[in-house]
């Protein structure tokens, strides 16, 4: 009975897949002739027509990217051999700042020390940066529980990135494991975040992150969909080639022996004059590229934070992860040609150019277009859901079980009509430097 419900499970799957396959290829001929429709009405406007060639290649190439990602990346995700599974364990140090966390920290330092991994080697440093509420109350309360707790009790507020510098400082972990005080890692998946580094090229780890709270909401279930495609997907694709711009500050690890030596020049970046507050995650991972390291994303690391639940909140995010996009993408544009011209002309300056670009286009398809010529948008937007379309069942290819899937949509309706331009007021505010919070 076991073995006839096993064969007719690789059958139904066997079933699922083609059907997906088909529809890919449905899909993509569409693309290709609408590509052409628009192309012929597009000749009279030829920075329109270069913009919408461009990033349908770039999108499929980004794609195809995150396709070859299990096979680029298997040297170095691969788990050790059972005979010597337990021959690298360095002792690990959870780097944790908070500010006002009472209703999560607990959560977020209980996980620590349950991970799956020698409880001797396990340090949990977290600097509570000027907290008006009880969260200092609940770290004192998990210190008498915890004696490998370090609790760093700032009166005023810092600020992340110097909560991040100080916790680094302080660790005596050869890994760093940079956690949101509002994040987790899975305990059982905890070893998969550090095993990669037992290879010396490695400098920085990105675990995948799903939101906590995704049932909260329509705005948490899309961004539960954003989240995953943000990490399978496109930080996959950027991990193909071992250059992930961005190990997300909600999860991910850094070599000590890297960070510690640059964490004053770090501590240091100005932009226009002014010290650069948001985006430090973004920010650390391009020191770890500037010093020649690899950075990769890991599949195998399950992590879980709480994404914003109030337009407000989300808005706000939003706002401050353009900016470090931003200042972030100027900066490594100085040394990304000369580590790897290969990635910087293929991916790093066509995804910089067209994210500059696609807030005019948007302008110009969805409100210029339809008040001065009475043209209707419906080349960009068919494209831009054909692409979400395409992005889905790759989305679905690869976890059928996730059921988030059809938030692709929703998040690409809302990015199109509304936070592409979200880019110009990031721009028009750069010199406000609070930090923001969800």
């Amino acid at each position: 009975m076991r073995e006839g419900r096993s064969s007719w499970s690789r059958i139904d799957d066997f079933l699922f897949r083609s059907v997906l396959l088909f529809l890919a290829s449905v899909t993509l001929l569409v693309i290709l002739y609408l590509k052409s429709r628009s192309s012929i009405a597009l000749v009279g406007d030829p920075p329109l027509f270069i913009y919408t060639v461009g990033i349908t290649m770039f999108q499929l190439s980004r794609l195809l990217s995150a396709i070859l990602y299990r096979r680029t990346n298997h040297h170095y995700l691969a788990p050790p051999a059972a005979a010597d599974a337990g021959a690298y364990e360095p002792p690990v140090s959870f780097v944790i700042p908070c500010k006002d966390e009472e209703d999560a920290i607990a959560q977020t330092v209980t996980k620590c020390f349950e991970a799956d991994y020698p409880k001797e080697k396990l340090e949990v440093i977290v600097i509570n940066d000027g907290s008006s509420d009880g969260t200092i109350d609940i770290l004192r309360g998990l210190q008498a529980r915890y004696d490998r707790l370090v609790v760093v009790d700032w009166k005023e507020n810092r600020g992340k990135r110097h909560g991040m510098a100080e916790g680094i400082r302080r660790a005596t972990g050869e890994i760093i494991i940079q956690l949101d005080s509002d994040s987790y890692i899975s305990p059982e998946t905890f070893r998969n975040l550090v095993h990669p580094f037992r290879n010396p090229e490695i400098g920085a780890v990105c675990a995948h992150a799903d939101p906590a709270n995704a049932e909260k909401n329509w705005l948490t279930r899309m961004q539960a969909a954003y989240y995953f495609v943000s990490f399978r997907i496109l930080k996959a694709a950027e991990s193909t080639f071992m250059t992930v711009f961005c190990c997300s500050g909600c999860s991910s690890a850094y070599r000590r022996s890297i960070v510690l030596p640059i964490l004053d020049r770090w501590l240091a970046e100005k932009f226009l004059g002014l010290p650069v507050t948001w985006g430090e995650d973004r920010a650390l991972t391009n020191w770890v590229l500037r010093l020649n390291y690899r950075t990769i994303y890991s599949e195998q690391v399950h992590a879980h934070t709480i994404c914003p639940d109030t337009v407000k909140k989300f808005l706000k995010q939003q706002i401050r992860w353009k900016k470090g996009w931003l200042v972030n993408s100027i900066f490594a544009s100085a040394f990304i040609l000369r580590r790897d011209p290969f990635v910087a002309l293929t991916y790093f300056f066509p995804l910089f150019v067209i994210s500059l670009i696609t807030p005019f286009i948007a302008v110009k398809s969805l409100i210029l277009g339809p008040i001065f010529r009475g043209a209707l948008p419906l080349y960009y937007i068919s494209g831009v859901f054909l692409m979400s379309f395409i992005m889905t069942l790759y989305y679905r290819w690869i976890s059928r079980e996730n059921k988030y899937w059809p938030y692709v949509f929703v998040w690409s309706a809302v990015n199109m009509v509304f936070l592409s331009f979200v880019l110009f007021y990031s721009v028009a505010t750069i010199q406000n430097r609070k930090w923001g919070t969800r």
